[in-house]
């Protein structure tokens, strides 16, 4: 006679629990126990304790059934873990963090992270097989719009299952505070106003009212005519990965010396700025001919501007030269800061409204949510829940599914919130960001490899960059110790057919096979997988923090981030004053629309996991926890850093903060 203690735990989160019965079959490499009822009652965060007898020993446990069985009414439980002792005192733990619904079976391996060559049963290598194969039936892929990465096919959050929806306490809340914000915006009667705003100062009513949150709006309002402040924003701002050196100026942009000598001062020219680096340029590109909606029946107007930036003695960036369209000529000046007032900061605002769609539709859209939505199927398609890289990346992919999907429904779908508070058609949406994917790059998606690239690497406050390459070191520190503690050589992951499989999937169906991005499509080393792995990881988590959480501080006051233009790009100097500019910017109405969407997208919920936070615990083995602690003490030194600098900063840049930083794409 065989005795083994086993212990079951319940998930502590809310709805857990459960009143179905429960139990339990142990299974080891010589043999399985008899099926042993657990309980027919768990309350959220409780373990129940059994001994489970068997006739002989089983041998090494390799894994273990959960059978759920419906009483009276079906009863949904969350299944944290499970921990069994052997007669002779060895400890196995089989994580699960799984919901179990219905009337079901669920088979859990023993903890231990294992490639396929690492598996040597027969019975484990079938499990493996089974569990890919019914996951590759539950994920598959979809187009949604030509030209874009490739998403889950479902149509609804209801089609979604219930292991990657939003947990209780997220559903309420982000529902809630939909509502709540878009009532309170109606009851002050903003969605209701089509009309231009009144002034200036009458802008900042619409944020004065959002309690508690208007400390960056406020800075905002006060000092969003000064270059030197939207020369900050493409640094430290909601898009701080457009601008780049300027060593040679394209002919597009025959910006002349004459023109930029008294914004550079004695003694200097634009040719030996551009020399020692201290020009800078933003190329908006890719919104040339995208087609202008309309709003409220009145047609709104796109420009793709370019803009040349200048770096001072001080260290700060002061914009030097605007030109709205890609084709100079004589219908599209060139704006100067000696410009009359009304034309310079007229010329401003477009760039702030490209940078808008910039931002919204590559930066934070394609380059985050759409490829942690890549990153997450494959490995959802690809890797057993037992290898070691399911293991380092599923809490960088919670909820992302579920937020994915309602912003296919309510959010970028047309008759969404984008589309009737943004000036671009639908059409035009889709066309941004197909023309971003053609232009993603590998060497854009790692953070130290872009900053090289881009020319940005000692031009001063740049917190973006300093703050970034803070976490990407000790995100590739962490994944380091774990692809060696796992990989003992090139050869290791060279033969890895199910790490194989998934990158070949990130590619087909992220990047659609191009290989001018410079996106493996194979990984044969272990440097190689080290980097592709802090990739996705920085992606998930630090990159969509930095081009995320400010979207309400830095958009609250419209002319800083106009969602529309209602007037034509001007193509002539002299005709700007301060009606025509309000007439310009976007109707009460429609700031309202865009800034309920910016409020939820900044909003911090009460269920975010950290960076850093792994309460599922899939790991088992004592290095790779050894190695999450390590993770975590390093992500304490840079929120200690960051708070140092930022207690004598003018504006605070928290972005980047790990106490502000959450594991996933999740809102």
């Amino acid at each position: 006679m065989a005795v083994y203690k086993v212990t079951v735990a319940t998930g502590d989160v809310a709805e857990a629990g459960t009143k179905n019965s429960i139990s339990i079959t142990l299974v080891g490499s010589r043999g399985e126990s008899p099926r042993t009822t657990v309980s027919f009652f768990f309350l959220p965060g409780q373990e129940k304790t059994l001994s489970v007898a068997c006739g002989q020993d089983l041998g090494p446990i390799v894994l273990i059934r959960l059978h759920k069985q419906r009483n009276f009414l079906e009863d949904s439980w969350f299944c944290k873990d499970v921990r069994v002792t052997a007669p002779n005192g060895t400890l196995y733990r089989f994580p699960c963090n799984k919901w179990l619904e219905d009337v079901t079976t669920v088979e859990v391996r023993e903890g231990s992270g294992k490639k396929l060559v690492d598996d040597e049963l027969q019975i484990l290598k079938e499990h493996r097989r089974r569990e890919l194969a019914a996951r590759q039936e539950a994920f598959r892929w979809k187009n949604y719009a030509q030209g874009w990465p490739r998403c889950l096919n479902v149509d609804s959050v209801k089609e979604l299952d219930s292991n990657i929806q939003f947990s209780s306490v997220r559903a309420t809340n982000f529902a809630g505070s939909l509502i709540l914000e878009g009532a309170s915006h109606l009851l002050s009667g903003f969605l209701l106003r089509n009309t231009s705003w009144a002034s200036l100062d009458d802008m900042r009513t619409i944020f004065s009212r959002t309690k508690g949150r208007d400390i960056v709006p406020e800075y905002v309002a006060k000092h969003w005519q000064e270059d030197k402040f939207f020369g900050y924003q493409f640094l430290n701002g909601n898009n701080p990965i457009i601008i780049q050196r300027c060593s040679v100026l394209p002919p597009k942009f025959p910006v002349t010396p004459e023109m930029v000598a008294g914004s550079l001062g004695a003694g200097t020219d634009l040719d030996k700025e551009m020399q020692e680096g201290r020009i800078f340029i933003v190329d908006y590109e890719v919104l040339e001919d995208i087609p202008a909606d309309t709003i409220n029946g009145r047609q709104q107007y796109v420009a793709a501007p370019l803009c040349l930036l200048h770096q001072r003695a001080d260290g700060c960036l002061r914009p030097i030269a605007i030109q709205l369209s890609q084709k100079p000529g004589r219908s599209s000046p060139i704006f100067l800061p000696s410009d009359d007032e009304w034309d310079w900061l007229l010329a401003k605002t477009w760039v702030r409204n490209a940078d808008f769609y910039s931002h919204q539709l590559i930066t934070h859209l394609l380059r985050t949510h759409l490829f942690g939505e890549v990153f997450a199927i494959a490995t959802l398609r690809h890797l057993p829940s037992c290898h070691p890289l399911f293991k380092l990346l599923m809490p960088h992919f919670r909820f992302t599914l579920h937020i994915n999907t309602l912003a296919r429904t309510v959010l970028i779908n047309p008759g969404g919130l984008i589309d009737m508070g943004s000036g671009i058609t639908n059409e035009g949406l889709q066309l941004v960001v197909q023309r971003g994917l053609e232009q993603v790059t590998y060497t854009s998606l790692c953070l130290p490899d872009d900053i090289q690239h881009r020319g940005m690497s000692h031009i001063p406050n740049y917190h973006y960059r300093d703050d970034g390459m803070s976490l990407w070191e000790a995100i590739e520190s962490f994944v380091t110790g774990i692809v060696k503690f796992y990989y003992g050589a090139d050869v290791a992951v060279s033969g890895d057919t199910e790490l194989q499989a998934w990158v070949m999937d990130i590619f087909t169906n992220g990047f659609l096979g191009r290989t001018s991005s410079g996106v493996p499509s194979s990984l044969q080393t272990v440097a190689e997988l080290i980097k592709f792995l802090s990739m996705v990881m920085f992606t998930c988590s630090a990159q969509h923090a930095a081009v995320n959480n400010g979207q309400y501080d830095l958009g609250a006051f419209t002319p800083n981030a106009p969602s529309s233009m209602r007037h034509p790009p001007p193509s002539e100097k002299g005709r700007a004053f301060l009606q025509h500019f309000l007439d310009t910017l976007p109707e009460v109405a429609t700031t309202a629309k865009i800034l309920v969407t910016l409020i939820l997208l900044s909003s911090q919920l009460k269920d975010r996991r950290l960076l850093g936070q792994y309460p599922e615990e899939w790991f088992t083995e004592a290095e790779p926890r050894r190695l999450i602690r390590v993770f975590q003490g390093r992500l304490e030194e840079i929120h200690d850093e960051i708070e140092e600098r930022n207690y004598v900063a003018e504006l605070r840049y928290n972005y980047l903060n790990p106490q502000e930083i959450e594991n996933s794409i999740s809102i």
